[in-house]
């Protein structure tokens, strides 16, 4: 019976691993295709990876936004031009699976813009797999 436990928990250990490998490349991906929309100056195809839903939720310095078309109204305001929204880099400092449905993105952005000056931060992304797909449910800037 010992066996037959160690032996299922070393399995169950390899399919998490294997999935969450996978997953990661997906929710990384995201992120590529997020930067390369944001550095084509497209704030609607960088939403794309956010949660299309009224419970999305962006913090950020000047407090909580809810619903996808508010944070996307967001963006559009406050990065409403080329000079304004610059050159994105990401860089990531944590990818940590909380489970198979839900995960934790910690990094760094960095906005190269020379008309505008460079600006950057850190965020905390939280994302659910949601229908198959992952994307973000919880997004904090600063």
């Amino acid at each position: 019976m010992k066996k037959i436990l160690l032996i299922a928990l070393t399995l169950s250990a390899f399919v998490v691993k294997a999935q969450t490998a996978e997953d990661k490349q997906q929710i990384l991906n995201i992120l590529d295709r997020q930067t390369k929309a944001w550095n084509n100056g497209d704030t609607e195809n960088f939403m794309n990876g956010y949660w299309e839903s009224d419970s999305l939720m962006y913090i950020g310095k000047s407090g909580v936004t809810y619903g996808y078309k508010s944070t996307l109204e967001r963006y559009k305001k406050n990065y409403p031009n080329k000079a304004t929204m610059g050159t994105l880099k990401f860089d990531i400092i944590q990818v940590n699976f909380l489970s198979k449905r839900a995960c934790l993105v910690v990094g760094k952005w960095h906005l190269t813009r020379p008309e505008k000056g460079d600006v950057g931060g850190h965020y905390t992304l939280i994302w659910r797999k949601i229908k198959k797909e992952w994307v973000i449910v919880a997004d904090h800037s600063s």
